[in-house]
């Protein structure tokens, strides 16, 4: 399967065990033409510097603090970098990776997702960095 998976080869691959995305809420709706809407789980501020250096020994991942959702199910974000993590987990197989990318909603808002390369291979739930650009939040 080259290039990029429209979304009838990502249903048949979300419906193939082991699936190629689960813990989604609605696959109806979310997914897509070229792609799936992830949703979000958790979002966590940073709480402590990170540092990166030549070597992994010497890595600090930065410290997170859970933010907590409303009782309507809203977080009011100011100004900032967060990490998210996605309800949704993926088991990409050997021949695919992933992309995450932000939906142009997200970008009028003055909210962008930023993320490292899922490689193929990938089992797991994964995490982007979300940066709030807008200064009401």
């Amino acid at each position: 399967m080259p290039g990029i998976l429209n979304s009838g080869q990502i249903q048949k691959l979300v419906n193939h065990e082991p699936a190629l995305v689960s813990g989604y809420i609605d696959i109806s709706e979310q997914l897509q033409p070229c792609g799936i809407d992830l949703t979000v789980q958790d979002i966590f501020s940073f709480t402590s510097p990170g540092r990166i250096s030549r070597s992994n020994q010497d890595r600090l991942i930065s410290e997170l603090g859970a933010l907590q959702f409303d009782h309507n199910g809203y977080i009011h974000l100011s100004a900032g970098a967060y990490l998210v993590t996605y309800n949704e987990a993926v088991n990409l197989p050997l021949n695919l990776m992933a992309l995450v990318f932000p939906r142009s909603s997200l970008l009028r808002s003055g909210v962008s997702i930023n993320t490292a390369v899922w490689d193929p291979g990938y089992s797991g739930r994964g995490q982007s960095m979300l940066t709030v650009f807008n200064p009401d939040g």
